[in-house]
């Protein structure tokens, strides 16, 4: 089975969405085999599953302990392709880590480029200034790549990443820009620069937060979290960017918390005491993802997140399950 790029990402109606999730349903419950006996597992046949409320979701927890890669042309994702193209989690050790092993990385480059283009514009509008000390500071961040290439595009010579030299990147912040600034960084990295801003951002400032405390902060919930760095910078509103390793597509928030998806892109909820049962509308719940650009290694993950699902899609991260492991995926402490 081959899906185009053209497939993924011009899907223009629910209908389409559905036919594409279910094709590539059956196409990794046949070629991807850690999905495949996880199905097998659950005793489920894939010909039996015809919508895709049925599908169920793979536990993000086998992207630790397993290779989750859908077979392409027949056989496995070449080595070569593995070796040069493998996305980590920082996980809490060295050996408490995801990968993404990705056969084609231009489906993660087409993904993030449309996304980012889709809520945003195009990247050269931009300059885009990047706060990302914990994933700098290690190898396979799917996110610096994702960056890295965004910052290319914009073109502008103040463009770029910063690690500890935030005395600069304050000054920088201060300085009027003829374009829109973007200001994207690991939420902890954004408290400290915060107290070198003290409110005197430069306008047309866009602040996005990602990647959580990661350890180096006491927790806040995402209210105190944003009243704190709107009085910082001097924005109305802070948005966000929730990614993870195991996804080539990211979903942004651009105010209260709320994210919203690209068109390839699905998330529901569910119980959190059965998880092959949804949530109610509204309600807190385990949340999953359809990522239809994972065509390669698994589209369907039940994440550790906790999350509300509202009637038009959009969803609201609230926090993990308990004895959940610390990672880069934008997270704050349930109230």
């Amino acid at each position: 089975m081959e899906i185009k790029a053209a497939d993924l990402f011009n899907i223009d109606s629910e209908r389409r969405f559905n036919e594409l999730a279910l094709d590539i349903f059956r196409y990794q419950a046949a070629k991807n085999e850690v999905y495949s006996e996880y199905l097998k597992g659950l005793r489920l046949k894939a010909e039996e599953i015809d919508s895709v409320a049925q599908i169920p979701f793979l536990p993000i927890g086998f992207f630790k302990t397993h290779k989750v890669c859908t077979k392409y042309n027949g056989s496995a994702s070449s080595p070569q392709v593995l070796q040069s193209t493998i996305f980590t989690s920082s996980g809490t050790s060295g050996d408490d880590t995801s990968k993404h092993y990705v056969h084609d990385i231009s489906l993660y480059e087409e993904s993030f480029r449309k996304g980012f283009e889709l809520f945003y514009g195009k990247p050269k509008e931009y300059r885009i200034l990047a706060l990302l000390p914990s994933y700098l500071e290690r190898e396979g961040s799917s996110l610096v790549y994702m960056l890295n290439d965004l910052i290319k595009q914009s073109a502008d010579p103040e463009s770029g990443f910063y690690l500890h030299n935030l005395d600069e990147l304050a000054e920088k912040l201060k300085q009027k820009s003829k374009k829109k600034t973007l200001l994207l960084g690991v939420t902890y990295a954004l408290l400290d620069l915060a107290e070198k801003i003290k409110g005197n951002g430069s306008e047309n400032l866009i602040v996005m937060e990602t990647g959580g405390m990661k350890g180096k902060r006491k927790e806040m919930v995402r209210e105190e979290l944003h009243e704190t760095l709107c009085a910082s910078y001097g924005v109305k509103k802070i948005h966000s960017e929730y990614g993870m390793t195991e996804l080539l597509s990211q979903a942004y928030s651009k105010s209260d918390g709320i994210f919203n998806c690209p068109p390839w892109m699905k998330v529901s909820a569910r119980d959190v005491n059965d998880p092959f049962s949804a949530a109610a509308e509204g309600k807190t719940g385990g949340i999953n993802v359809i990522d239809l650009a994972n065509v390669h290694s698994c589209s369907f993950i039940a994440t550790q997140d906790l999350g509300k699902v509202y009637a038009d899609g959009s969803v609201e991260i609230l926090g993990r399950f308990d004895n959940s492991d610390l990672r880069g995926c934008n997270l704050m402490s349930l109230s």
